[in-house]
């Protein structure tokens, strides 16, 4: 790149950099459009509507609330995949959806029972079932009800019978307009019912009416037989957003209860806006770090790697707020990993140029190299991981999903930074003069360590860690009652209503209120919620007996001078249900399946697809069995650290057998145990390195954050520490044991193998 063009390179990353800059800080325009304040935030972050139904029929049996809950998760998720949803009491059901803040609409959409039916015109005795009341310009039912409808046979299909809905825009045949309609495919029976009702109403020269939710959205009448299984809603004069609607409540089905509305109200952030704030400052900090420790070590790409980083935090934020993504501390954790891959893939390069230049090659020819040597690990690492948030997405829900949409993104970003952006600037940077190789730095010949030679050492070590985790469990059964501290979203508890006597923010709730109710319920997972435009404060912890509800009654009169007859305590079930824990799981045990297809495929080995598998195991184990020994609560956090301990283990793990793929060809005739401990040896700097600098960015969010972030982080610190020690002293090992347990210790090259075959 000549002088010229570096400068004009140069300068446009400037403005780009500064452009997206201000579109992160300040947005356009009146809203500020692509503003991080306008990033939509969790129920943890920034509170939203909470609305409280109730089952209008008298005891509603365990399968029906169940069921029902299910289907109104689905229902929460269409406005938030941070939506939560939970049983509270024997027949209520409180959806908490964050971001929110007009309940009205919301209202009118969660409550519908959404049932479908599909009704004959006329009954077998020829009596209208419907009729057209010209007061009102709609149908009617002609006074049966829909039981008695179905009874008789003039119901001809339910919403069982729909397979699918898809919300599409048609031209209507009269107006020539194009209307939002709603396409119903039918299952294999509805197919054949839809048949011989059109079939009957075609030969009569009748209509069937649609019928949803008590009232008919659509009554045409039936020109053909439809085999084919398709139908249309259309009419009503539906906007695209009502089809999209209707069409996702058709899919997810009729509620198996009716419900009514007893209470909805607007709820502040379970962590306070100090949180936010804390968390942003936290971030900023580490990312500082980062950059100047960057420049520290690796110099002038150093510095076009922090470069780099800022544009992809900016992009980052700006894309979250574009893509209209949820942010929660799970999705944080999905972007702190990001970071870390983002930081990762720059020290990959950079180190590798490093290589090249003590190498002998000449600054520029080492760039180049540098470059194209690293991108087959970025790019495994990367892809790897971006195949488990893929499946992550496609198969769980709630939190889990939005960690995947939030880690997906960030890798994207992460690879167009260190690839493009880091390229761009670097080459520019050389361009300008820059071409000194003292400027770039020359890597070091590191005195090699026998990690083969001492892999029972390590092996050891493993295993005394890994066997502690089993025996520390049964310790904590026996001592504490449970092996792991499961917090409210797994096991539910006990919800208490308070109406203080005074406005207390989140943060003084923590200091003052907090205290004195886990005083009472020895519970240090306590969780509490504003609500907006009063001073009730809805706060939640364990079951609690009788007698330990007297208590609070007791605590709260005698500490803040509250009215004890205003305060109420309800069960509440836990807002990670069954089904999404079992989706969790499944898309977990699928991804880490494709990963190890995927390893295979790309290094044609199976050993280290193996070894990667066996790897990720052992740490997710151990982050475990730090949250069995420390205590610290198992949320809906839990699942989002032990995703983000899966990919930063496999990323990290691949990056060495990266490097054993790329000598294997190339040598003659060396042992294997010296080939590997080359390997991991010429690796080791990027593996110190990169788990550092993950590790500064969540140790400052450690120490500035509050509780429930600090419980949060804690974990993830192990995760890295862990992710380190086995990518560098087992991994490689484990490769080595797997391919030569009583084979010949050597490896030969091809030109070995060649010259073999020629004698």
């Amino acid at each position: 790149m000549k002088k010229k063009q570096s400068i004009i390179a140069l300068v446009l990353a400037a403005i780009v950099t500064v452009l997206l800059g201000w579109t992160m800080i300040k947005g356009w325009g009146p809203t500020g459009t692509g503003s991080m304040k306008n990033i939509n935030l969790g129920l943890d972050l920034s509170g939203g509507v909470s609305i409280t139904y109730q089952a209008v029929k008298d005891n509603p049996t365990d399968e029906e609330m169940s069921d029902t809950r299910y289907k109104l998760e689905q229902r929460a998720q269409q406005y938030s995949e941070e939506a939560q949803v939970y049983l509270q009491g024997d027949n209520r059901i409180t959806i908490e959806i964050p971001g929110a803040t007009d309940a009205t609409t919301i209202l009118e959409e969660m409550g519908k029972p959404g049932s479908l039916y599909f009704i004959k015109q006329t009954n077998d005795d020829g009596t209208e079932n419907y009729t057209y009341d010209s007061t009102t310009g709609e149908y009617v039912l002609n006074g049966k009800t829909i039981e008695e409808l179905e009874e008789d046979g003039s119901v001809v299909l339910t919403g069982k019978d729909v397979e699918s809905a898809e919300a599409m825009h048609q031209q209507n045949s009269t107006t020539k307009a194009t209307e939002s309609v709603v396409q119903l495919k039918m299952t294999d029976e509805g197919k054949q019912k839809f048949a011989d009702a059109t079939q009957e109403a075609y030969s009569a020269g009748k209509s069937i009416g649609i019928y949803y939710d008590e009232k008919f959205v659509s009554v045409p009448s039936v020109n053909a037989v439809i085999s084919d299984g398709t139908a249309v809603i259309s009419g009503g004069n539906m906007d695209w957003d009502e089809a999209t609607s209707l069409a996702s409540t058709l899919r997810i089905g009729s509620l198996s209860l009716k419900l009514e509305e007893i209470n909805s109200s607007v709820v502040g952030a379970q962590l306070g806006s100090a949180a936010v704030s804390t968390s942003v400052k936290a971030g900023a900090i580490g990312i500082v770090l980062i950059i100047l420790f960057l420049a520290i070590v690796y110099r002038l790409p150093g510095i076009a790697a922090g470069w780099a980083l800022l544009i992809y935090v900016e992009l980052n934020l700006i894309a979250l707020n574009a893509f209209d993504l949820t942010l929660t501390l799970p999705g944080i954790a999905g972007v702190i990993l990001s970071i870390g891959m983002a930081v990762d893939a720059n020290v990959i390069i950079y180190a590798r140029i490093e290589e090249e230049i003590g190498a002998g090659k000449t600054v520029h020819a080492a760039i180049r190299d540098g470059f194209k040597k690293a991108a087959s690990a970025i790019l495994d690492g990367n892809v790897t991981t971006l195949i488990a948030a893929a499946v992550l997405y496609a198969l769980a829900s709630g939190s889990v999903r939005g960690f995947a949409m939030t880690l997906a993104l960030g890798i994207v970003l992460s690879m167009f930074s260190a690839m493009v952006v880091s390229r761009l600037l670097v080459n520019s940077l050389y361009g300008m003069g820059l071409k000194d190789a003292k400027y770039y730095g020359t890597k070091k010949e590191r005195k090699g360590f026998p990690f083969v030679e001492k892999r029972k050492i390590f092996f050891t070590i493993s295993c005394i860690l890994l066997l502690a985790v089993p025996a520390s469990m049964i310790f904590m059964h026996q001592t504490k009652g449970s092996a792991l501290n499961f917090g409210l979203d797994f096991k539910g508890g006990t919800s208490i209503n308070v109406p203080f006597n005074e406005d207390y923010s989140i943060e003084e709730l923590d200091k003052e209120v907090e205290p004195v109710v886990e005083g009472v319920t020895k519970d240090s997972n306590i969780q509490m919620t504003k609500v907006v435009g009063g001073n009730n404060v809805i706060i939640k912890t364990r079951s609690l007996t009788l007698e330990e509800r007297e208590q609070v009654y007791q605590a709260m009169a005698d500490n803040f001078g509250v009215d004890t007859s205003e305060i109420t305590f309800d069960n509440i079930s836990s807002t990670v249900s069954k089904e999404m824990s079992q989706n969790a799981m499944k898309a977990v045990i699928i991804a880490v399946v494709c990963m190890l297809l995927y390893i295979w495929i790309r290094f044609r080995d199976i050993r280290f697809a193996s070894s990667a598998i066996l790897a990720l195991m052992h740490d997710i184990a151990i982050v475990f069995g730090f949250y069995v020994v420390s205590r610290i609560s198992v949320g809906s956090t839990f699942i989002a650290c032990m995703l983000t301990i899966l990919g930063y283990s496999i990323n990290s793990t691949i990056v060495i057998f990266d490097r054993i793929r790329e000598n294997l060809p190339e040598l003659k005739r060396e042992p294997i145990e010296s080939l590997v401990d080359r390997c991991i040896t010429d690796t080791l700097t990027r593996s110190i390195y990169s788990s550092l600098t993950t590790f500064i960015t969540i140790f400052v969010l450690f120490v500035m954050g509050v509780s429930s972030i600090r419980d949060f982080a804690a974990p993830l610190m192990v995760g890295i520490v862990c992710g380190a020690y086995t990518s560098v002293c087992i991994t490689g090992a484990l490769w080595y044991v797997m391919k030569h347990v009583g084979k010949n210790k050597y490896v030969p090259s091809k030109a070995v193998q060649n010259k073999t075959k020629n004698k």
